[in-house]
């Protein structure tokens, strides 16, 4: 690729350009030139005008502060930031915003900016399309390089911006015609208001609920003395048990007449669902029994066990255990239950994603769904091309992306930092491999082709240029991924101009079956096997490969007539590069799908064989939401993965502080435990911007048939990685709402083909069962797992009745602490415990607290006026 510099070498720089050493300031990997303004003298403000201008635009305000004693210049300079949106500058500031690549964009002078001189501020209106009503949407990560076109040019980080509140309805709305109310401690209280505290009696105890418990009367008390007694097939189940039963209970060894844990296969036992993941469970005077009819059975009924341990020894370990009698019989009601991890556009490290395995262990899900590559980042190390890490796992400001790819969701000018930069070596992934086979979890690695996939296709540029510069041209185009003639003009739903893999050339396929080559030697050094890849296939945009000379000799060298025909191609011969293999192949459902004759339709199954199709794009805004039905019906396997009700990374309600995305609405707890696989069309439902769905449009939609029934495999939660800037927010994006994912995937949905009287009722008590398990049981389990999970704390609902503040929560059992001198509440303020008297002028503030003392959003509630 032309154009293309090199790594900045200082010493190489200094002596090149006569620098002397006394007129250069570095520090912290930073160089800059003396006399001018540094990026750590600025300071970016940030604040959103108006949702409501025109349909699907924003604007909004940005202030540049110079803090520096030198004045910003009139030319000579860029300002890099990260926003989601194509930016213009919408006023007469004499600053331009330029759009440079993905979500990259960059303010420069004009001919008409004056100066920004010391202490001065500069104020630069804003426009485009929108809406913009939280923190997460803010532009993220600026930068300041001097003489931004020199190759030699130096980024400068100036860091996050102020945000301003949002406090108008203007910004508040995401539109003129939003009719979905902002969330409010009022409208929080009366969603909350079907919610009442169960007696203990009545509390649920195993989460997923089981199909079917008793629990008679007595307990059994066990120690650290108790024995483990298992076939030699479990002896993997009998390891975990005896490690997880030393974290709950404190000393003692075994000994004879102690308490016995019997691990049983049994192959016949009858079990209801899928019986292959089943277990049954006793807990007698005598002992306790846990026995299915596959070792994943017994591990999901050790969990079990594990849950009906005393919460006290999840946060300390106790000498002594006393279980309830019970007698479980269980199984899931769907093969399938995963839960997808984007580490490609922000990078989680080896310790989160353990982490991750452990909470889909202990609640019975089975499959994670790793999003390892992307636009962003590639985040496997592949032995066989070094630089898809070396250079497609860095982020950071190289001019010409020389040594790395741009800066991403503001991951900033310095390099090798996380979240931006990072990936999994070979042995990081062997041990994720591993320790998911220890817990029944079927790791599900995503190599997203062929779009999403700048960070390969500019790896594998680098790769050639590096070969190039030694003369060796046929190992330089060997695993080529554009065409360097290409003059295709498109742009992704993200905002890339470059991010899809050239399919003309054989180089591509080499490509693929080297990596696929790499992956199964990870899996086969793990003791594994490579069943399922999980290939993207989504979002190619319109005007790929249109202009491309490698694409137009290859069509015709295979008899492709179109485009169309070229990517299906692509997708048949992937196929059977997998299958050849003994690798099945799964993707977005857009990889089922073709145009043909300028509409999109189903490719029929026999053209994708063993495809499993993962749907997102069904919600109501979707231009079908019923292709999961339709895929299903047309023989498919199905996996749900409904955006609206099961993306992770979407913001918990419509509040300017909850981080997430927000594009399929927004996504509680409630909203994910009501999900239905079946059915849902039959329901009144509403669209992401709150408007009710005509019931003619539900009636014309595909219902599943029997058969289509049958093809359903599963679901699966998806946490995308826009907004994973640190391992807190995974947590608080995943969790609790994770739970809600894994109790809908192995428990049926509550009153389902029932008249709708009787399924609101059934929804509402089976709700308000699974709210109190997570108040009075998960929370305080979560406060102890792992070191103490991170998850959202709940924000409290407010009312004023009769003078009186009313408080509740979407998860009963939780404490909270209030005040009334106008202060947070801390730990030590007073624990509510009824209607608290608020006299006229006084201020509620109010918030709930886990058992380790951390504490939520507080909620505020204002005196009546006097």
């Amino acid at each position: 690729m032309a154009g293309r510099g090199r790594p900045i070498d200082r010493r190489r720089f200094l002596a090149a350009t006569g620098l002397g050493a006394s007129i250069l300031i570095g520090g912290g990997g930073r160089l800059w030139a003396a006399g001018r303004v540094r990026g750590d003298q600025l300071a970016i403000g940030f604040a959103a005008v108006s949702n409501c201008v025109a349909p699907d635009r924003f604007t909004a305000e940005l202030t540049l502060a110079n803090h520096a004693s030198l004045a910003l210049p009139r030319t000579g300079w860029a300002i890099y930031f990260n926003v989601a949106t194509m930016v213009q500058a919408a006023d007469g500031a004499g600053i331009a915003v330029e759009h440079v690549n993905g979500d990259l964009s960059r303010l420069v002078p004009t001919a008409e900016f004056s100066p920004l001189g010391s202490g001065e501020t500069r104020r630069i209106g804003l426009i485009s399309d929108g809406p913009t009503i939280s923190d997460t949407d803010a532009p993220l990560g600026f930068y300041l390089v001097h003489d931004p076109e020199d190759r030699n040019a130096i980024a400068e980080p100036i860091g996050d911006p102020a945000i301003a509140p949002f406090t108008r309805p203007e910004q508040l709305a995401r539109s003129a015609d939003d009719t979905l109310p902002s969330q409010t401690p009022a409208l929080t209280y009366e969603q909350n208001a079907g919610l009442s505290l169960l007696p203990e009696a009545a509390l649920g105890r195993i989460t997923p609920d089981p199909v079917d418990a008793a629990y008679p009367p007595g307990q059994l008390t066990i120690t650290g003395a108790a024995r483990i007694r298992h076939a030699p097939a479990l002896a993997g189940e009998a390891q975990f048990l005896s490690a997880a039963l030393a974290r709950l209970m404190a000393g003692g060894r075994p000994e004879p007449g102690s308490t016995i844990i019997d691990l049983a296969l049994d192959p016949a036992l009858a079990l209801p669902g899928i019986a292959e993941q089943g277990y049954h469970l006793t807990i007698a005077a005598d002992g306790v029994r846990v026995a299915g009819r596959t070792a994943q059975g017994v591990f999901h009924g050790i969990q079990s066990l594990l849950q009906l341990m005393p919460i006290a020894a999840w946060q300390k370990p106790q000498p002594r255990l006393a279980l309830p009698f019970c007698r479980v019989t269980d199984a899931p009601c769907f093969a399938y239950r995963g839960q997808h991890l984007d580490v490609a556009r922000n990078f989680s490290d080896k310790r989160m994603v353990l982490r991750v395995l452990d909470l889909l262990a202990l609640y019975k899900m089975n499959a994670l769904h790793l999003h390892l590559t992307d636009d962003e980042g590639w985040r496997l190390e592949m032995p066989s091309l070094p630089e898809l890490t070396s250079y497609g796992a860095e982020r950071g400001f190289s001019p010409g992306e020389a040594a790395c790819l741009q800066p991403a969701f503001g991951s900033g000018a310095e390099g090798r930092r996380a979240p931006g930069s990072g990936f999994f070596s070979q042995r990081d992934f062997i041990e994720i491999l591993r320790y998911a086979k220890a817990r029944h979890i079927e790791v599900i690695p995503e190599l997203d082709l062929p779009g999403h996939a700048r960070a390969a296709i500019k790896a594998m540029a680098a790769r050639h240029d590096r070969l190039m510069a030694s003369g060796r041209q046929a190992e330089a185009e060997a695993f080529l991924l554009h065409d360097p003639d290409d003059r295709s003009q498109y742009r992704s739903v993200q905002l890339w101009r470059d991010n899809v893999i050239c399919i003309g050339r054989d180089s591509c396929y080499r490509f693929i079956e080297t990596v696929i080559g790499d992956l199964q030697h990870a899996y086969k050094q793990a003791g594994l096997t490579l069943k399922t890849l999980h290939i993207g296939g989504d979002e190619v945009p319109d005007g790929v490969w249109e202009n491309s000379p490698s694409c137009r000799r290859f069509m015709a060298e295979q008899g492709l007539s179109t485009i169309g025909d070229l990517q299906e191609y692509f997708f048949t011969r992937l196929g059977r590069i997998l299958a050849g293999r003994g690798i099945a192949m799964g993707g977005w459902e857009q990889a089922a799908q073709a145009k043909i004759d300028g509409k999109t339709r189903l490719v029929p199954p026999a053209q994708r064989p063993g495809f499993t199709a993962y749907v997102w794009s069904n919600g109501w805004d979707a231009d079908r939401p019923d292709i999961a039905e339709r895929l299903a019906n047309a023989g498919y396997p199905v996996i749900l993965c409904n955006a609206g009700e099961l993306y992770l990374d979407l913001a918990y309600e419509k509040a300017p502080q909850e981080p997430g995305a927000y594009w399929a609405g927004f996504t509680n707890l409630r909203k994910v435990f009501d999900f239905l696989a079946e059915g849902r069309f039959d329901h009144p439902a509403q669209d992401a911007s709150g408007q009710a769905i005509d019931p003619a449009r539900r009636s014309d939609l595909e219902r599943l048939t029997p058969s289509g029934a049958q093809h359903l495999r599963g679901i699966q939660g998806a946490l995308w990685g826009e907004n994973l800037r640190s391992p807190a927010r995974v947590e608080y994006l995943l969790m609790p709402r994770l739970i809600a994912v894994a109790e809908r995937g192995w428990t049926p949905a509550p009153g389902a083909g029932a008249a709708p009287a009787v399924w609101q009722q059934a929804r509402d008590a089976a709700w308000n069962g699974f709210a109190n398990r997570l108040g009075r049981r998960e929370l305080p389990r979560l406060d102890g797992f792992l070191g103490s999970v991170g998850y959202r704390v709940p924000v409290p609902g407010l009312s004023l009745k009769g003078g009186a503040a009313l408080a509740n929560l979407d998860t009963p059992g939780l404490l909270l602490r209030y005040t009334l001198d106008g202060n947070d509440p801390t730990i030590d303020a007073a624990a509510y415990a009824g209607p608290v008297p608020l006299a006229a002028g006084q201020v509620l503030k109010l918030a709930a607290f886990t058992t380790t003392g951390r504490r939520g959003r507080v909620a505020t509630l204002p005196g009546s006026a006097a």
